[in-house]
């Protein structure tokens, strides 16, 4: 429980410092929100009138307050370009981002973490040379390339894929609204059409995402089970005549779980925090394409409103790797 306070306590410096830095950061975007919002064609009064209705006319103290008054009071604003709070668009769009997050890491974790371990195993054979090759291209190629080439070689070549318009395929009805997630609901209403139509729109964002995340955890899967194959304790259960799948399963990868669930937290958390390219390739209903309209309507309270949940997002995350390292590992509660 004291390693549990500690980590807590630690996070409200964190929390302090990105507030501050979301404020200033967004104060000093290029552009005025009022004159956007009113248009080029806008006199100067009417200009003048949204200033004060969005309260720019202030004292940038006196809006930091404000900001700070309104967030302890769970005020996450109003979005100008919207016409509605940014609590209610968030809480429309953060489960697509989330579900396809999800999806994202389920893959990752499905091909990264057997590739990872069968390449430490079989250290420079055919298997270690195939996962190079795929952590390689994963780590290198750009997202926004690869999202159009699989558009292209699924949608218009192959005809595997639906229309890249969103969550669901045209002429389906979503499912009914239990926890946001389409796939979820779709079972819990036991509406197979809407949930294969799900499947079928979000199998193809996902897999484009998720590519970052397999070259990022299955060489950091391999380079952990490569250090432990190599402990004295490994070599001590193989020369007793153990299992291989044992002494791989539970001697080795056990011990380089720590590694692997720290750097899939990381990945997760990033994510979470909002897949911008992907979405907006996709057409994907979530956070990032929100955020970017918002950005181009200079709509500060949206890009804060995001910034803060990423960065909380991320803290959350680590706090669960930690804690999920600590009941691996017991050393790591007495660091």
């Amino acid at each position: 429980m004291s390693y549990v306070i500690r980590r807590l306590l630690a996070m409200i410096p964190a929390l302090i410092g990105v507030v501050i830095c979301i404020f200033l950061l967004t104060r000093i975007l290029p552009g005025d929100p009022a004159r956007t919002l009113a248009g080029e064609q806008a006199d100067a009064a009417t200009v003048e009138k949204l200033r004060v209705d969005m309260g720019l006319d202030q004292p940038m103290l006196s809006q930091f307050f404000g900001y700070l008054g309104d967030l302890l009071r769970g005020d996450l604003g109003f979005a100008w370009h919207t016409g509605h709070t940014v609590t209610a668009d968030l809480a429309t769009r953060l489960p697509a981002t989330a579900e396809l997050a999800i999806v994202s890491i389920l893959i990752a974790l499905i091909v990264a973490i057997p590739l990872g371990v069968l390449s430490a195993v079989y250290r420079d054979r055919a298997i270690d040379h195939i996962g190079r090759v795929i952590s390689l291209v994963g780590a290198s190629m750009p997202l926004f390339w690869l999202g159009l080439l699989a558009i292209y070689l699924f949608y218009f070549m192959l005809g595997w894929a639906p229309a890249p318009i969103g969550r669901i395929e045209t002429g389906v009805n979503p499912p009914t609204t239990v926890t946001g997630f389409y796939l979820v609901d779709s079972l819990l209403s036991g509406d197979m059409v809407a949930f294969t139509s799900s499947l079928k729109s979000i199998i193809w964002p996902a897999l484009v995402l998720s590519t970052g995340s397999i070259a990022m955890i299955s060489r950091m899967t391999r380079s952990a089970m490569l250090e432990v194959l190599g402990q004295d304790y490994v070599r001590t259960a193989v020369s007793k005549g153990l299992n291989p799948g044992i002494v791989v399963g539970k001697h080795a990868f056990r011990n380089a779980s720590p590694s692997v669930v720290t750097v899939v937290g990381l990945e997760f958390g990033q994510l979470l925090g909002g897949a911008v390219i992907t979405e907006t390739i996709f057409s994907w209903p979530g956070v990032g394409s929100y955020v970017t309209q918002s950005i181009m309507a200079t709509d500060y309270a949206p890009v804060q409103a995001f910034s803060l949940l990423a960065a909380v997002i991320f803290l959350v995350v680590n706090l669960l790797v930690d804690l999920t390292n600590a009941a691996i590992d017991p050393r790591v509660r007495n660091a």
